[in-house]
């Protein structure tokens, strides 16, 4: 039976884990909640619905599909969140399963896995032109941990995953990539005329996250200070939202807004009630043309179209949030202020991010040099 305890502002599920094999006494696991009561009610419902877990089938041939279906998704919906759980599960059905699931798992051989690897590479996606590297390496990261599992509960000998070669991934996918001011400019004109443009404009102008922009709600919105507390995110799972708590403890924040943007907020919600759209103190800031929650993949798909359009470099939406970082240090906005407003757990994580956006460092470096 699994029960909430709070401790200061935040919530765990304490759920029972089995009896110790020495001790022979209960052992019980803490799940950290987030600071939501609901959202800890509804993890202790759910590791309760799943604590029958079947383990293994004694005898006979346990593949990697069943072993990965049937004990390692089971035990991973317990200790991650819906959206995580929900990705693990695709990749197993769409990738694991059609080319390695009916694999005796004891009989999984390193080769098994690295020819696997490589068609992924060379073949997987859906155009059949291969998945990216960093792809490739979330789906061996996932056959790896469930072989972890399996040599756990020494329903195999050794993880082959472990000595698994993979293509590395082009260092330079880690560079944020951003537009310039003009090119920023170029964007939100061509968004203007879409019913949308409010949450592109706030996404521009704040640098939230995209399940923080589809979050919010009225409530969160002062116009008087001139702020938006950012205090929940909304991802769709399997189709149907799922609130959350925002993604870190230092991604709730309140962020401050420049009058132009409380204007544009407050004619968007003249909007919605002209239009008989929800628009209460409670209801979403940004919603469906049916008065429905908005789904986060369709103001996607909307940047994209957006961007294609105009004929801008080609940047994800989350691209806006590293663009608005980066036109503040250029401008010379404190790296501390950017930290905060962004959500970042430390200011050390941006400088190491923007680093390279930071103005007159290396000639400050320098300058002692110059006169010698």
């Amino acid at each position: 039976m699994s029960y909430v305890i709070q401790r200061q502002d935040r919530f765990y599920v304490v759920a029972y884990d089995g009896l110790d094999p020495l001790t022979g006494k209960e052992r019980r696991r803490w799940h950290p909640a987030g600071r939501d009561r609901a959202e800890a009610d509804a993890m202790a419902h759910r590791l309760d619905a799943e604590r029958e877990v079947p383990p293994p089938k004694a005898g006979g041939p346990i593949t990697v599909g069943e072993f990965l279906t049937d004990t390692w998704l089971p035990r991973k919906r317990r200790q991650v969140r819906a959206t995580t759980a929900y990705r693990y599960a695709w990749f197993v059905d769409r990738y694991i399963i059609p080319t390695v699931g009916d694999v005796p798992l004891r009989r999984l051989r390193l080769d098994h896995l690295e020819t696997f690897y490589a068609d992924l590479a060379a073949t997987g996606g859906r155009q059949g032109t291969g998945l990216a590297p960093k792809t490739v390496r979330e789906v061996h990261m996932i056959i790896r941990a469930a072989l972890d599992l399996a040599v756990r509960r020494e329903v195999v000998g050794q993880n082959v995953a472990a000595r698994a070669h993979l293509r590395p991934t082009r260092a330079g996918n880690a560079v944020a990539r951003t537009w310039t001011d003009a090119e920023l400019a170029r964007f939100l004109d061509a968004a203007r005329p879409h019913r949308l443009y409010p949450a592109l404009h706030l996404a521009a102008h704040t640098g939230m996250r995209r399940g923080e922009i589809v979050g919010l709600k009225w409530c969160d919105l002062d116009i008087a200070q001139r702020r938006l507390a950012i205090s929940r995110t909304l991802q769709c799972v399997g189709g149907q939202p799922v609130e959350f708590g925002v993604k870190t403890r230092t991604s709730r924040r309140s962020v401050e807004l420049d009058p132009g943007t409380v204007t544009l907020l407050s004619r968007w919600r003249r909007r919605l009630h002209r239009d008989g759209m929800p628009a209460g103190i409670d209801d979403w800031m940004f919603c469906n043309t049916a008065g429905r929650y908005l789904n986060p993949q369709s103001i996607s798909q909307l940047f994209d179209r957006i961007v294609t359009g105009a004929g801008l470099p080609r940047v994800r939406f989350h691209d806006l949030r590293h663009t608005h970082a980066s036109l503040l240090i250029a401008s010379g906005e404190g790296v501390k202020v950017v930290s905060e407003r962004l959500g970042h757990a430390h200011p050390a994580f941006t400088m190491h991010t923007y680093q390279h956006l930071l103005p007159g460092m290396s000639a400050a470096a320098a300058d002692p040099y110059l006169s010698v």
